[in-house]
């Protein structure tokens, strides 16, 4: 969509914010751009600002009718409405930009319909909520938050400043909007840490010049926002050697996925070579962070914000039935490679996470665990995962399993 064709939408709940959403509406009506205003209020009282779209027209789009939103529980509305604004969103062919202005509430209301849009469209949230955790409200998307510094509750110097800013680059975005060139190359997706970089790097250049490759950080989020790209069928393939995200899942640490970890390989049938890149770690924060059942284990300091512990025999065994569990699932070409020689850089002869006890234990669990089919499979290697040779091998791989 170019900005002739499509329309800014300018969200908030306009019984409390009316004057703030009309002085954002006129600021971008300024520009030269189309915008449409939208309402999210959850009291069906007369309001300071008639927004274009009406908090009832987007109530009516909640599988249970108005009368989810409009019910006299704050809480039960908000939450209501959001899974209301996120369908409508969802309905528009028209949509350029979305700009949110929200406290707890509202940002609570509109982010997740803004997570449901395509990555790439611009979504601005102006939040009282964005100086903290925004983790919960980004999610796996492409999510600005602005912090609004004063609360979004009226107009005054502050909130002028702050308001404008937002509207300006909303606006910007969408008149500035870059133009993908068509890339001629397939997309792949691949996942990587500190103690991967070796391997996707080496990875990398071997596949390059065939592939577009979309490397993505395993925080967590990092691998959602890969998952997201395979379900919206925007990845061609996938190189998923670094799955640490399994450790914290599955013992607390703070980079974790979801237990939906792999299920967009198994509902797309994409090609996928996946491997235990870092499953020797579990990620905490700062030291005083690590729950005091783990006091006894063995750390490993990687900086003053974040902590590293070795995962042990029991818990590998743990993994690779779980990870053995979701690879089931998984119908499309699927290979699973284990180096056992080390499955990250401190997982080396004279490093602090060498323990072959360990490694044997997720291998054997994953073995007992995984059913190999035609499609499904199971290489094991003598290389570290660093090693230039097991790069080499999960090209081979990868390219006996795909098209391309």
């Amino acid at each position: 969509m170019n900005d002739q064709q499509a329309v800014i939408y300018i969200a908030t709940t306009a019984d409390t914010k009316g004057r703030e959403l009309a002085y954002v509406h006129g600021l971008i009506t300024d520009t030269g751009l189309p915008s449409l205003t939208i309402d999210l209020s959850t009291q069906q009282a007369p309001t300071s600002y008639q927004a274009d779209i009406s908090a009832a027209t987007v109530a009516r789009y909640h599988p249970e009718g108005e009368s989810a939103v409009f019910c006299n529980d704050r809480g039960k509305a908000i939450a209501a409405m959001a899974v209301a604004f996120e369908r409508f969103m969802l309905s528009r062919r028209d949509v350029a930009a979305l700009l949110g202005l929200g406290g707890s509430g509202g940002t609570a209301l509109i982010t997740p319909a803004m997570q449901q849009l395509p990555i790439g469209l611009p979504k601005l949230m102006v939040s009282t909520m964005a100086s903290g955790d925004v983790s919960g409200y980004v999610g796996a998307s492409d999510i600005s938050m602005m912090y609004s510094v004063t609360d979004v509750a009226g107009l005054n110097r502050i909130s002028r400043t702050v308001l404008g800013n937002a509207a300006h680059q909303i606006a910007g975005a969408v008149h500035f909007a870059s133009q993908v060139n068509a890339v001629d190359k397939p997309a792949i997706g691949l996942t990587m840490f500190g103690v991967t970089t070796p391997c996707i790097q080496a990875v990398t250049a071997e596949i390059e010049d065939r592939w577009d490759c979309l490397v993505f950080h395993a925080t967590g989020s990092g691998g959602r926002a890969m998952e997201k790209l395979i379900d919206n069928r925007l990845l061609d393939g996938v190189l998923d050697l670094t799955t640490t995200e399994v450790c914290d899942h599955l013992f607390g640490g703070v980079l974790a996925c979801t237990e939906d970890r792999f299920g967009a390989i198994a509902r797309t049938g994409i090609p996928c070579v996946m491997s235990c890149g870092a499953l020797d770690m579990v990620n905490f924060s700062h030291p005083d962070s690590v729950p005091g059942r783990y006091a006894e284990r063995l750390f490993y300091q990687h900086n003053a914000q974040v902590t590293l512990m070795r995962t042990t025999p029991e818990e590998n065994a743990r993994m690779g039935r779980w990870i053995g569990e979701k690879l089931n699932a998984c119908e499309g070409p699927v290979r699973f490679l284990v180096p056992e020689g080390g499955f990250s850089a401190l997982d080396a002869p004279g490093q602090a996470f060498w323990d072959p006890e360990a490694r044997k234990a997720f291998v054997n669990a994953l073995e007992e665990t995984l059913q190999i089919t035609n499609k499904r499979g199971l290489v094991k290697t003598p290389y570290h995962i660093n090693d230039p040779r097991f790069a080499d091998l999960a090209v081979q791989q990868f390219r006996e399993i795909s098209n391309y």
